[in-house]
């Protein structure tokens, strides 16, 4: 979860508007969304159609969001929990809806607040071993939210998380906002986990780079759209499509020319079309790519 900076509490009100964009043309093929907070998304903006914040209105908001990205072409969602009880919701959630699946963790954020921090990781490792969680995110490190005070909890979780995940052979998913040699140096003293995603990557292509040569995933969100990212551009031109991933974060980071409004899954094909512009790569072809390094990194969804 990567909340913007500037417009942040313009982009709140219009969230809680319930002003969502209209749908874009359909994939021809299905891609997943690999990174988001359908949880959040209900309580903060409500659904497309006019259902406000909390789904009111809507009989199952949660299956309302889900089935309007399925009519955009996104057929498949990662579910992502950033504390104890938002992992718990997504675990549930992807245990009884065959299109999601779950990963579970304390946001890096979340970490320093915690009175208890050995409990709630106990907490976050017992969901680790459930069959449809298939990742241990986000977790990471967070230098702009937390300051120096906090940063020791934050990597202590963030370690303990690599750990979970080379347990219970999972994805690990990483929140990184202005921590990228911090984020690269843990991961090497620790050894990473087999399948490693950088969430809504924010680095330039240097850090692109050096992510690539380590076999990590690099999953793009709408930011990869906006005017001012071409360092995110020019990361994402540098990435093999094996290692390109595409995530909404919703209910933030809505891709141009709807930024600021709130976002769904059912906006991916807006970031598919600018990814395969930016890459040179036909875009029927990036989806089949896509689509397959998510099944390849977290296993089948049904």
């Amino acid at each position: 979860m990567n909340t913007p900076q500037p417009s942040e509490s313009r982009a709140r009100a219009a969230r809680r508007a319930g002003e969502f964009p209209p749908a874009p043309e359909p994939l021809a093929v299905p891609v997943f969304d690999s990174h988001t907070h359908l949880d959040i998304t209900v309580h903060e903006a409500g659904v497309p159609g006019g259902s406000g914040p909390g789904g009111a209105g809507a009989d199952d908001p949660v299956q309302a969001l889900i089935d309007a990205a399925a009519k955009s072409g996104v057929d498949r969602l990662l579910q992502v929990g950033v504390d104890v009880a938002s992992s718990v919701w997504s675990a549930d959630l992807a245990e009884r809806n065959p299109s999601v699946l779950a990963a579970v963790a304390l946001h890096p954020n979340e970490a320093p607040r915690l009175a208890d921090l050995d409990e709630a990781l106990r907490e976050i490792e017992a969901l680790a071993a459930q069959p449809r969680v298939r990742g241990l995110g986000e977790t990471g490190l967070d230098t702009f939210r937390t300051g120096d005070e906090g940063r020791a909890a934050q990597e202590l979780s963030f370690r303990a998380h690599i750990a979970i995940a080379k347990r219970y052979a999972k994805p690990l998913i990483i929140h990184d906002r202005e921590a990228h040699a911090d984020v690269l140096r843990v991961l090497d003293e620790e050894g990473a986990p087999d399948v490693v995603v950088l969430h809504c990557f924010s680095g330039d292509a240097g850090f692109a780079a050096e992510c690539v040569r380590r076999g990590y995933l690099l999953s793009f969100a709408g930011t990869v759209t906006f005017a001012s990212a071409g360092h995110l551009r020019e990361a994402a031109a540098l990435t093999p499509p094996g290692q390109l991933l595409v995530e909404t974060d919703a209910p933030y980071l809505t891709p141009v020319p709807y930024r600021g409004r709130p976002n769904a899954s059912y906006l991916i094909p807006l970031t598919m079309r600018a990814l395969a512009e930016t890459t040179g790569t036909d875009l029927d072809a990036l989806c089949a790519a896509v689509s397959a390094n998510g099944e390849r990194a977290f296993g089948p969804w049904r």
